[in-house]
Parts: C-alpha cells; structure tokens; sequence
C-alpha cells in the first residue's frame, strides 16, 4: 500500500490490532466449543443421536451463518458512529441491530418449525435419525432470537472498541451450556431434547446479558431504546449485500463437500479433517479482520483516512506474518495428523497429500481475511457481494473437474487467490475510503 509511517506510530497500531484480535479469537472458538461438548455429552447416548445432532447442528449452522451481518454491519456502523465522536447515534445504531435480529430470529423461527423435516430429509436424514434431528432443530430454533441477539450484541460491543467483554460472555455461556447439558441429557435424561435445551438456555441468557450491557449503554447516552423503522430499514439493507457475501462462501465449501463426497468413503474423511483444521486456523485470521472491522469504522468516521491506511497496513502484515507462520506449523504436524484423527491406509494418504495445499495457501488466507474485515469496517458491502459472486465463479469451473481430493484442493486454492486479487485491488484504491458518520456506497 502507497504508504509510510514512523516506528511509533507501527507500533501503535500493533499494540491496537493485539488489544481487539486476542479477545476476538477467544470469543470465535466459544461456537465450535459449544458443539464440541454437545457431541461429547450426546455420544454417551445411543445411536443415532450423536448423528442427528450432527444433522441438525449443520441446519441450524447453515441458518445463522447467513446471519453472521448482523455483527459485522453493526461493528462497521457503530465504529463509524463512534470515530465521528457520536456516541449517542452509535448506540441508536447498536439499538437498530438489536431489534432487526430479533425480528429475523422470531421469522426464522415461525418459517421453518414447520419445514423442519424438510429441511433434515435435505441433509439425507431418515427413519429414527430423522426424527431425533427434527426434535433437536425445532428445539433449538426457540433459541434462534437469543442467538442473533448475542451476534448483534457482540457488533455493538465490537463497534465500541470492546473485545473483552464478548470474550467473558462467551466463556460464560460455554461453561453454563457444558453443565446444563450435563444435567438435562445425563442427570435427568432428557437424550437429545435435553442438549438442545442446554443450548437454548445458555444462549438466551447471553442474548439477555448483552441487551442489559447495550441498553444501560444507550441509556447514559441519550439514545432511544424504541425500534426506528427507517434504522432497521438501513440495517437490513446493510445486511442484505452480506448475506450474498456469506453465500457465496458457504456455497464454495458446501460444493467442495458435495464433490469430496463423491470421490469416495476415504476422500470426504480427509477433506473432512482437512477442513477442519482450515477453519480452525481461520479463527485466529479471522481475529484480526474483526480488529478490521473496528478500527477501520473509527478511523473512517474520524476522517482520518491515513490512520486507516496505516493500520491496514500492519493488519495485512500481521495476517501475512500469521499465515507464514501457520504454513510452517502445519508442514511440521504434518507427519502427525493422520494418527491425531486415527486416519488409516487410504484416507491417512490423501489426508497427507491435501494437507499440502491447506499449509500453502495460509499466507494467501492471511492477507484475504484481514482485507476482507478492513472492507466489512469500511461498509463497502456492496462491493464485497459482488466480489463474492464473481470469485464463486472463478472456482466453480475448476472444481467441476477436479478428479482428485489435491486438485479439489487446488480448486479451493484458485478461489482464495480470486479473493486476494479482488480485494487487494480494491483496498490498493480509494473508492473504499469514505469518510464521516455514514457512509454512502461507492
């Protein structure tokens, strides 16, 4: 980037980026805990349980990714807010995030208790699993406004440059949803209903904390606590350009399954533990593109377009820097991994391959997901949906003729590429760089 700065100023900005992306990364590894300790506890159940929660937590997954803009919008529109030295407006903001999730969470709910045997038998599920998934997912969608209440609530907070407190609140509801699903599956044995209620509650009452934190907040400002339908309106139309983005990721990932499944038994278990190791790694990338978000919002809303540049700068480097040295970590592990996940013959020879192009492409990941998140901080959404829809179909040839899980893999490999050109090109400009309290697309 056309840019220099002082050492102090580097430096500055390093202690920033750590100050937000260590919190964040504790605070992004609390969800896939929460279903770590749901399949332990529902292992000791009988079959098909463990499978139905597998079935169902991947819906339910599925239906709140999509939501995922509710904290990313709100990060960039409250930081904004926040640089511009309006902290009464940040928190009406905050307050219009509060009130779209839980209007998208009660439609989410209403809309698809009914459809929840469709939405199980799409994922293959029949007989006796089928009904334990449909019993787990109808469960768990009363916790579906609690849920997009905590991701709101967590962008509102991010907005405000605060990190910590989603961290303690995620710790918080991990513990609780491990003893509550303890005691209703085990202790009073409730099977799988009992974990999905575990969740529920944990859920709902981190939903309640962050309404009482943002709502004390917007109180000692001035803001009004009462929905603005022209905010909720913004909000969603924010949202909306996001939620293509999201689709289109999950779209890539979901086709990369559908043709690692079709290779064979052996293939889609290695592309299984492959991907789990990406997405694990992807957490501590995306740390600091949620550092991204926060610090670009405010320093765009100061008008201090340098600063933004500054602190992309370093942000890119430390992306760069982690993927260097994540590239290494796994090549090293390597050798390990197969025994790590009792990966045997075949499956433990593709595991090896693949693991090639997954510790190769982290640099490339490092510097994607942290642009990605200055982008997000910047509200160029718009510019991000369309981004996503042609990277999508950059990939989409290439996997089609992938024969093998490493060319699979390389096909993942040309659309992070895609991604990196898109969005360097685009942060290299200054179409991005709008300033002030609101911002108007480009």
């Amino acid at each position: 980037m056309p840019l220099t700065s002082g050492t102090g100023h580097g430096r500055a900005h390093d202690r920033e980026i750590l100050r937000l992306a260590i919190p964040a990364f504790g605070a992004l590894v609390a969800e896939p805990l929460f279903l770590l300790t749901d399949s332990v506890i529902v292992g000791h159940l009988p079959d098909p349980a463990l499978g139905a929660l597998g079935v169902a937590s991947a819906a339910l997954s599925a239906l709140v990714g999509l939501c995922v803009f509710l904290a990313y919008a709100t990060t960039a529109a409250v930081a904004r807010r926040l640089g511009a030295g309006d902290v009464r407006q940040a928190m009406r903001q905050g307050m219009d995030g509060l009130w779209l999730a839980a209007i998208i969470g009660l439609a989410v709910g209403v809309v698809c208790w009914p459809l929840a045997p469709f939405i199980v038998h799409l994922f293959g599920a029949t007989g006796q699993l089928a009904a334990q998934a449909v019993t787990y997912l109808r469960i768990s969608l009363l916790g579906t406004p609690g849920m997009l209440l905590v991701l709101a609530g967590t962008g509102v907070l991010r907005g405000l440059q605060d990190t910590r407190t989603p961290l303690a609140v995620s710790i918080a509801s991990f513990g609780l949803n491990g003893l509550l699903n303890i005691w209703f599956v085990l202790g009073l044995g409730w099977g799988i209903s009992g974990s999905a209620w575990g969740t529920v509650v944990a859920q709902s009452l981190a939903a309640a904390t962050y309404l009482a934190l943002v709502v004390r907040t917007a109180r000692a400002h001035g803001a009004s606590l009462l929905p603005d339908l022209a905010g909720v309106r913004a909000a969603g139309a924010a949202g909306f350009a996001l939620v293509v983005r999201t689709a289109c990721l999950q779209a890539v990932l979901l086709v990369a399954t559908s043709i690692a499944t079709r290779m064979g038994d052996d293939q889609i278990g290695a592309h299984t533990i492959a991907a789990r190791i990406w997405t694990f790694l992807a957490f501590a990338l995306d740390a600091i593109a949620i550092a991204g978000q926060a610090i670009t919002g405010r320093a765009l809303g100061a008008g201090d377009v340098t600063g933004a540049r500054e602190a992309t700068r370093r942000m890119v480097m430390w992306g760069v820097g982690c993927g260097v040295v994540f590239c290494a970590a796994v090549l090293l592990a390597r050798p390990l991994v197969p025994a790590l996940f009792d990966a045997h013959g075949e499956a433990a020879a593709e595991l090896l391959s693949v693991l090639w192009p997954v510790a190769l492409l982290q640099p490339v990941a490092g510097v994607v997901f942290v642009l990605d998140g200055v982008l997000i901080g910047a509200g160029d959404q718009r510019y991000l949906a369309w981004a996503g829809l042609w990277t999508t179909l950059a990939y989409l040839p290439f996997a089609a003729v992938a024969g093998t899980l490493v060319a699979l893999w390389l096909a993942l490999g040309v659309w992070m590429t895609a991604r990196l050109v898109t969005l360097a090109l685009r942060a290299y400009g200054t179409a991005w760089m709008v300033t002030g309290a609101s911002r108007t697309a480009a």
